[in-house]
């Protein structure tokens, strides 16, 4: 009988200790929500509940660059606190970076092709709910190479016009990707302040009828208590029969 319930324990430690352990790579039942397969850019909004953590898995090439910026919006429920716990991993399961703040940025060299994973924790809060904006994606950004390919061009091809034209081309295209990060950027704190001044502007609002209601109900009161002393005054100065 021993033997049978130490054998039973052992297989549910076993069991709870595989389930606990970390997942580096994406499961098959991940829908194609959850996994990003190389797109230049992704920019979108994710509510976290209280003490949860939600991951996502973007793929990328060797020598390509990875980047997330992300920040927190807007924070309701009891505690309020702003940090977010962010985390990158490479499909291999080492860490890559970490972060704890309302808002940053995550940027580095891609070393490992296959799905690198983003897990977004709010343990910070027990009884909050945050919205967090999210940009992440992947580029290629190699400006050796395009000087030296320029360079050979110039030298072999002087009268390529349609070579020249398409180095100034992807110059061109790099530019105005790495502008629409920066635009992405800047349109996060833009959410953020607005939703930052609504919670003022609530917050506001609602104490100047709290204290507007006291002052109108102490004003009342004292009313009352003004007319209590007048109208016991009269009534012992009223002759007895």
């Amino acid at each position: 009988m021993s033997l049978g319930t130490s054998t039973f324990f052992i297989v549910l430690w076993f069991c709870g200790f595989s389930h606990c352990s970390l997942q580096t790579k994406p499961r098959s039942s991940r829908t194609d929500q959850e996994l990003f397969w190389g797109a230049d850019q992704y920019d979108f909004s994710v509510v976290l509940p209280a003490a949860a953590t939600e991951c996502f898995w973007h793929f990328a090439h060797h020598g390509e660059k990875f980047y997330l910026s992300f920040m927190v919006q807007w924070v309701t429920g009891v505690g309020l606190v702003r940090d977010l716990s962010v985390t990158v991993n490479a499909p291999s399961g080492l860490l890559i970076s970490t972060v704890d703040d309302a808002k940053g940025q995550i940027n580095f060299d891609v070393n490992e092709t296959g799905f690198y994973q983003m897990c977004l924790s709010n343990f910070h809060n027990r009884f909050s709910t945050m919205q967090v904006f999210l940009s992440f994606g992947v580029y290629y950004d190699n400006p050796n190479s395009s000087k030296d390919l320029e360079r050979d061009m110039k030298e072999e091809e002087l009268n390529n016009t349609l070579s020249f034209i398409q180095v100034a081309t992807s110059k061109v295209e790099r530019h105005v990707f790495h502008m629409f990060r920066y635009y992405s950027f800047s349109r996060m704190r833009r959410s953020a302040d607005h939703f930052l001044l609504q919670s003022n502007s609530r917050y506001i609002t609602w104490w100047s009828m709290s204290l507007s209601l006291l002052i109108v109900t102490s004003g009342y009161l004292q009313f009352l208590f003004l007319k209590s002393l007048f109208v016991s005054k009269a009534e012992a100065e009223k002759p007895s029969c």
